[in-house]
């Protein structure tokens, strides 16, 4: 079966076979249980957790120690958010957002909101920015937490997320980023950008599904959360739950490798994704939905005027796998929350493709996929 080529790479990535081969002993042969210290296999369990703790939070300039291993980044934005709201409730309720975070940070959002939180939602710009201004003015005594993603998931929009962290310290608010799809493909210091808290995923950097992080800050403020998952005490109280050690170990191999090759990846990603662009982008009723706005390197969300994004899918799925969302919303039949919420029309939103490139595309990969769309659109315009 010969498969399509594959530019869905936000949802997820293929697991890199280095990162394969890291995990196969801790399946079959090291198969300990982290947590058990009386004998050599949870020993060896254990360091193998510790080593891959190391890795992870170097990717993004932490400490091990503030690393909290979670299922992904959806339990880790669910611990974030519910666990700060608990935490801090006796110095306010109060939690800012923005109208284009991932479902996972929203749907926190609302479920702290049935529970007496105080919510604020920022809208964006045409091309997916907040005003900064306008976020300094949500702030208010009662606020605890500013909830803002590092780079969208659907367009690739970045935040100023350095002037944000500057904000937040100034006003005393800790600050929460979905880092998700920024892990790998950008150079992130949580130090220098003023993170208090910042949750990203394996399965977006070319390890296994069902392995996160959670990045809690130690000191300058010390950060306290209150566990959402109880039963053991593990991971230093935040989660607890025997650890996935395969898992960790291919995340942990995934972030080494991603950060061996970062320069060299993030420059072919950006080549590849422009070469797209240049040559969908010739007509007037193609429109790139993040405008001029800054991106992560791989990822474009394309406007196809007047032809439904079902349709286009569904006339090349064979060739091309691509998307017209993110995954964790593909069961809604509603427009894209991150299109419309940058001001298209429902019928807009609903004609938009994300492509998103990776480690393993080409530019044969590219080429292909260009003359793919292009003969579709021929269809549909004919």
């Amino acid at each position: 079966m010969k498969l399509p080529v594959y530019l869905d790479n936000s949802a997820t990535t293929r697991v890199d076979p280095a990162v394969l081969q890291e995990m196969i002993p801790y399946f079959s042969e090291l198969y300990g249980n982290a947590a058990s210290r009386s004998h050599i296999y949870g020993l060896l369990a254990k360091d193998a957790v510790e080593n891959a703790r190391d890795h992870v939070a170097k990717i993004i300039g932490a400490s091990p120690s503030e690393i909290i291993f979670t299922s992904g980044s959806t339990e880790a934005a669910n611990l974030a958010i519910k666990g700060v709201l608990e935490t801090y409730k006796n110095k306010g309720n109060h939690i800012i957002t923005v109208a284009t975070e991932h479902k996972a940070v929203l749907d926190s959002c609302k479920h702290a909101q049935k529970n007496g939180a105080e919510i604020t939602v920022l809208d964006v710009d045409i091309n997916g920015i907040i005003n900064l201004n306008t976020l300094q003015a949500a702030i208010k005594k009662n606020t605890i937490l500013i909830a803002v993603m590092y780079g969208n998931n659907e367009t690739g929009v970045l935040q100023n997320i350095k002037k944000i962290g500057a904000i937040a310290k100034e006003n005393n608010v800790l600050f929460f980023t979905d880092a998700t799809q920024a892990v790998g493909k950008l150079i992130i210091q949580v130090e220098d950008d003023g993170i208090d808290l910042l949750c990203f995923s394996a399965h977006k950097i070319y390890g296994p599904k069902g392995t996160g992080a959670l990045y809690v800050r130690r000191k300058s403020p010390r950060v306290n959360l209150i566990s959402q998952i109880d039963g053991g005490g593990h991971e230093r109280n935040f989660r607890s739950g025997t650890l996935n050690v395969p898992g960790i170990v291919g995340f942990g191999k995934a972030c080494e490798i991603s950060m061996n090759n970062f320069n060299e990846e993030t420059s072919q990603m950006k080549c590849l994704r422009e070469k797209l662009e240049k040559n969908l982008l010739v007509d007037g009723q193609i429109i790139l939905n993040s405008g001029n706005a800054p991106r992560l390197p791989n990822i474009s969300n394309i406007l196809f005027k007047s032809i439904p994004a079902n349709s286009l899918i569904s006339e090349i799925n064979k060739d091309v796998a691509v998307s017209s969302g993110s995954a964790c919303s593909s069961a809604s039949v509603e427009p894209s929350h991150v299109l419309t919420s940058q001001g298209l029309s429902e019928n807009d939103a609903k004609s938009s493709l994300r492509f998103s490139i990776g480690r393993f595309n080409t530019e044969s990969d590219i080429d292909f996929t260009i003359k793919t769309i292009k003969k579709a659109l021929a269809k549909f315009l004919s």
